[in-house]
């Protein structure tokens, strides 16, 4: 197939995804609309195609509004929060050592400067939980206040590009909060001690998601496994993060279904890379948890196709020949430079089980991970994909197995 017509199913594929579907976060319709639609393109592939059924919960709000007297605040419902309708006296924070201090039961907390410069990692979260947010989390909770208020600033390191970002994104931490930017933090300082009301009207909806994986052959000994999450934030159509990775998967299935390689190839849509418990990744180090010694290689795709600049393969715990494949396909496509490391994707979970892996990404994103402001925002569309960089992912990739 040319590359003329592989563009066209990139184009097809990411205008179903970020058009006609678009926002794809974790238990809601569209993102079952999605997972629908690539077992269907799979399976037309000729590929055996499964899905794994997740236990989640979607999540909704009509807004927040925030009060002291006859002053109102800008203010938004955290991601994942329960819903509050509540009063209480205002105080304000600032650092854990002073909240450590502080008798904040049935209060309206506001957490501002050093101790909300950083998202909170979710408390169940498997992958990553600093001690120092277990313990920030801890103290809350047992301090009881009636709701948080934190005001952020830009950090895209922890939470992409949004500005204000919820400190709290955490569908199992039961304290209500919302959010504000910190520049309307600092007006509200103005209130400490007085009384304030704050409604938010957030809901969590019990509700299923998928994992779609699709498979060849029946082989499983020293399988390479292709990855790329399906789901998106809230409030983004996800075309970077992650739509192009989801359409390479797909044009992957079309160029190696009549491939006889010499390895097992497994393609996998996570579901829950961007959600507060990452379920569909969870679920799968349960169904492979005694298996990762059969995975010979994870090649995962998330953030290609940025329209400035080429593309990347980066490189974790390589072998010999594998990495002489890697090198042999970045002479032979000058748009692919060899990456950066970089952790914050699915290729982790691999890593952490001992197995190597390649993460393929945007050269540009990767430089500027803690300063752009496009992931996890309505700025990350179509607007700004170049479609022959994900055409070039994807032949990268399957030229690298048909080296092995």
């Amino acid at each position: 197939m040319d590359k003329k017509a592989l563009r066209d199913k990139v184009e097809a594929h990411l205008q179903v995804l970020c058009s006609e579907i678009g926002e794809r976060r974790v238990g809601s319709e569209e993102n079952r609309q999605a997972t629908t639609y690539a077992k269907k393109v799979l399976q037309l592939s000729g590929w055996q195609v499964e899905e794994t059924e997740l236990s989640v919960i979607d999540w909704k709000t009509e807004g927040a509004s925030l009060t002291c007297g006859k002053q109102s605040f800008d203010v938004f419902s955290s991601h994942y929060s329960l819903g509050c309708s509540v009063k209480g006296e205002l105080i304000a924070v600032d650092t854990v050592g002073k909240l450590e201090k502080a008798d904040i039961k049935d209060k309206i907390v506001l957490l501002y400067g050093e101790i909300a410069s950083q998202q909170i990692a979710p408390k169940n979260f498997p992958f990553w939980n600093p001690e120092e947010h277990q313990h920030l989390v801890s103290v809350l909770e047992n301090g009881a206040p009636k709701a948080l208020i934190s005001a952020t600033e830009r950090n895209s390191a922890t939470a992409g590009g949004v500005y204000p970002f919820p400190l709290f994104e955490d569908g199992d931490f039961d304290i209500p909060s919302v959010y504000m930017k910190d520049t309307e933090g600092e007006k509200l300082l103005a209130c400490t001690g007085q009384m304030v009301e704050l409604v938010s009207g957030a809901v969590r909806i019990p509700e299923t998601a998928f994992n779609v994986i699709a498979r060849k052959d029946s082989r499983t000994k020293d399988r390479i496994i292709i990855t790329a999450h399906i789901d998106t934030k809230i409030g983004t159509p996800g075309a970077i993060d992650n739509a192009t990775g989801v359409t390479a998967v797909l044009l992957l299935a079309e160029l190696l279904k009549d491939s006889d390689t010499r390895y097992p190839v497994e393609l996998v849509l996570f579901n829950g890379e961007d959600y507060y418990a990452a379920p569909g990744q969870v679920n799968y180090i349960e169904q492979n948890i005694a298996h990762f010694d059969d995975i010979l290689l994870n090649i995962n795709i998330d953030g290609a196709g940025y329209k400035e600049g080429y593309s990347c393969f980066s490189a974790f715990g390589l072998s010999a020949d594998m990495q002489q494949a890697m090198d042999g396909v970045i002479r032979n496509t000058p748009e692919i430079v060899e990456g950066l490391p970089w952790y914050q994707g699915d290729h982790s979970i691999f890593l952490q089980n001992d197995r190597p892996a390649i993460a393929v990404s945007s050269n540009w994103f990767i430089e500027h991970m803690e300063c752009q402001d496009i992931t996890h925002t309505a700025k990350d569309n179509l607007s700004i994909v170049n479609c022959e960089r994900v055409v070039e992912c994807a032949l990268g990739i399957a030229e690298l197995i048909g080296k092995l």
